[in-house]
């Protein structure tokens, strides 16, 4: 399957779960500041509950005014019988106001695979655009993080790795009841290797790192010291299960003004250093600072970030004097 042109890499520094059988919160998310909004059909719903939500999420996501989001929904894992019915139904209702389809508890390639197929199906029976619709998986067990790089080569509509760590937690006997905080008695940070496994698995293929959410939703000064930890190591945002993690996540994934403005700066200098203007050097003096072309790939990254969350420079670069 060749693939659209579909940008993969949207904001994601904020990923508001949603549950799909409340009508209330589906409202009042659309009012947000995230800049992802995903509708779930696993967790947040009732077994019971799961194949009305279904048709209520194709309602909101057809109906709801969701703009400047991406709009995902998160269907049941394979090991159910929910998922099949999550997929078709909610693609073939709303297949063209959906932006990604999220899988959970994803321990295998071919899990993607099955996913990526199924969406085939739907959109050339149902006319649609084939393969624009994305794929974000989500890591929540041992097997899952072992096989994590064949999983993130599985498909050209993965767009996200996911951290899921109240699965994870349990399903390695993880002595903790606090979703994201540290295991009581363990001297180091007990999350760092499976943060960075999904990272490498994640950049190695152009992919989005995204690090799961925070249950305590109303110690947002601990939900910005976790956030903290996953934005320094390179990730790309944080779920956020409350309205009052917004704004903090989106804070702490953007670059701060101070840091993006010398991203800017440095852009511009290295640009004008090796210009016929700036007599072609492959290095320069910003200020007391040397610049290269490393130096130029590190500001892209901060520039990136800066320019997606829509962040103005308040900084002038001025060429020195010949």
């Amino acid at each position: 399957m060749t693939g659209p042109s579909v940008n993969r890499l949207r904001p994601r520094r904020s990923c508001l779960a949603v549950p799909g059988s409340n009508p209330r919160f589906l409202e009042k998310a659309q009012g947000l500041p995230a800049d992802q909004v995903f509708l779930d059909l696993e967790d947040a719903c009732a077994p019971l509950a799961k194949p009305d939500a279904r048709h209520t999420i194709v309602k909101f996501l057809n109906e709801g005014d969701w703009s400047g989001k991406t709009r995902v929904v998160r269907v049941n894992d394979w090991t159910t019988e929910w998922t099949y019915r999550d997929v078709v139904t909610v693609v073939e209702g709303a297949g063209q106001n959906l932006d990604c389809v999220m899988l959970p508890k994803v321990q295998d390639a071919q899990q993607i695979v099955a996913l990526d197929l199924l969406l085939t199906q739907i959109e050339r029976t149902m006319g649609f655009e084939v393969g624009r619709i994305g794929i974000e998986a989500q890591i929540e067990n041992a097997a899952g993080l072992v096989n994590v790089d064949a999983i993130a080569a599985a498909s050209p509509r993965l767009e996200t790795i996911v951290f899921g760590p109240a699965d994870f937690m349990a399903s390695i006997n993880m002595k903790s009841l606090v979703v994201g905080e540290q295991p009581p008695g363990y001297p180091a940070d007990a999350y760092h290797y499976i943060l960075m496994r999904i990272l490498m698995a994640a950049r190695m293929h152009d992919l989005q790192a995204i690090d799961g959410p925070y249950l305590q939703i109303r110690n947002v000064d601990g939900f910005r010291e976790v956030a903290g930890r996953s934005a320094a190591l390179g990730y790309d945002g944080k779920w956020v299960l409350h309205p009052g993690q917004v704004d903090a996540a989106n804070e702490v994934f953007s670059p701060a003004q101070e840091d993006f403005d010398h991203a800017e700066l440095i852009l511009d200098a290295y640009d004008y250093c090796t210009s016929e203007a700036g007599g072609r050097k492959g290095s320069a003096m910003l200020g007391d600072e040397m610049i290269d072309e490393a130096s130029r790939k590190m500001a892209l990254v901060v520039s990136g970030k800066g320019r997606a969350a829509g962040m103005t420079r308040t900084s002038i670069f001025v060429p020195p004097e010949a």
